[in-house]
């Protein structure tokens, strides 16, 4: 795990631009991979970008510019290097050999953020399951040492010897880790099962949107959120009254671009949460400048979840951060989103969406808070009286909502 002491360490980032990609879009992508940086306990210090049709097998930016990122490494004194795509094995080994500092790839990064942030049995299963299957197919980086040496006679097989017998040992952990994960899974299931038929409302969406704070304020709870990705790794369920209607409200692991395969995989009873609810409240940080290709990726991880079918709230949270850019009158380049007030935006597809209920509310100043409880009680209450229709008239003969209290 990266040190999160008082010598924090200094990073460089590395990114490509591939085709159909243009250099803003890979800046924002490494802005991202800065902020992963900064949750891991690192200090960014520069980055690097480099336009390749595709990755370069051997240094995966091409000579010329990996001897220039050594240069810089070693002038600055930087102890990692940090990428933002995952590394092929062999990959690793020649940039490692280049530029002779650590070496992390944002797969590697992630997982060692959820290792940090993974505080239940469950959750730790989970992500040392994830570890161990990244580990078992870069082992030979881990043996540099023991490799065969031209003319050295005598030392031609223990490398390898030691390499096969640290790939069973994780072989059989890997093992152990899905059998544990079975039993707690079923544990987890019958849990759910003796929650019997109340509303199940789960909050999905991008890392770091404020999913635990909208968590916190409609429960009264006390989840853990901060400003940084993956606040939160363990999954929260918290009974929840609005009005007079129950239900059931889960705070569940955000999503990112190109999350990790294996942490998806071995994530995959936590993500039952989302499978097994009945409302999705997919929370959006519309300060963010890429927060339309944040929802995609949300609604295409929904999708490979088998959840993408499920009634949907869009949330648009943190309103008050919210800024845009005034064109001057005679500036005659084409209208961005960035020049879109939140006036402008509420007007566009995500106010007018036929299939999915839409509200603009800033978690942290509460505003529209009241406006989000209604709409959130009205679409609980038509599931709600699917399957207790005799309580119908008690939601017909009183006021939905109550004045605010607590929040």
């Amino acid at each position: 795990m990266i040190n999160t002491g008082e010598k924090r360490e200094k990073a460089i980032l590395i990114g490509l631009i591939y085709a159909g990609q243009d250099e803003k879009q890979v800046e924002e992508y490494l802005a991202e991979l800065s902020f992963l940086t900064e949750t891991a306990g690192a200090i960014p210090v520069c980055s690097f970008i480099q336009k390749l049709r595709i990755p370069d097998p051997r240094t995966f930016v091409g000579s010329g510019k990996i001897e220039e990122i050594a240069s810089y490494v070693t002038e600055n004194d930087i102890n990692l290097a940090i990428f933002d795509d995952e590394l092929m094995p062999s990959q690793l080994r020649n940039i490692e050999r280049t530029l002779g500092c650590r070496i992390l790839d944002r797969t590697n990064l992630i997982l060692d953020i959820f290792a940090g942030r993974a505080h239940t049995s469950h959750a730790r299963t989970q992500v040392e399951l994830a570890q161990y299957q990244y580990l078992l197919p870069r082992l030979t980086r881990m043996w540099t040492h023991l490799e065969r040496q031209r003319g050295g006679i005598g030392l031609r097989g223990p490398g390898e010897t030691e390499i096969e017998t640290d790939r069973r040992i994780i072989r059989d952990k890997i093992a152990l880790l899905k059998t544990q994960l079975k039993k707690i899974d079923t544990q987890m299931a019958t849990q759910r099962k003796n929650r019997g038929k109340m509303v199940r409302v789960a909050l999905v969406g991008y890392t770091n949107v404020g999913k635990s704070t909208i968590m916190n304020l409609l429960s009264k709870s006390d989840v853990f959120a901060e400003n940084k990705l993956f606040a939160t790794v363990d999954t929260t369920v918290r009974k929840v009254v609005i009005g007079n209607l129950p239900f059931l409200l889960s705070d569940t692991v955000g999503f990112i671009r190109k999350l990790p395969h294996d942490l998806v995989e071995s994530f995959k009873s936590t993500l039952d949460e989302v499978r097994e609810s009945d409302l999705l409240l997919h929370v959006i940080d519309i300060s963010h400048p890429g927060f339309e290709s944040q929802i995609s990726v949300v609604n295409e991880t929904l999708k490979e979840l088998g959840s993408g079918h499920k009634p949907v709230i869009l949330v648009f949270n943190k309103i008050d951060a919210f800024t845009y850019t005034v064109k001057d009158q005679d500036d005659l380049t084409p209208i961005t989103r960035e020049n879109y007030s939140l006036e402008d935006l509420k007007k566009t597809w995500m106010a007018s969406d036929k299939h999915h209920k839409t509200v603009f509310i800033s978690a942290i100043t509460r505003e529209n808070l009241e406006e989000f409880r209604k709409l959130l009680y009205e679409e609980i209450r038509k599931i709600h009286v699917t399957r207790y229709p005799y309580n119908d008239f008690l939601y017909e003969s009183q006021p939905p909502i109550p004045p605010e209290k607590g929040l």
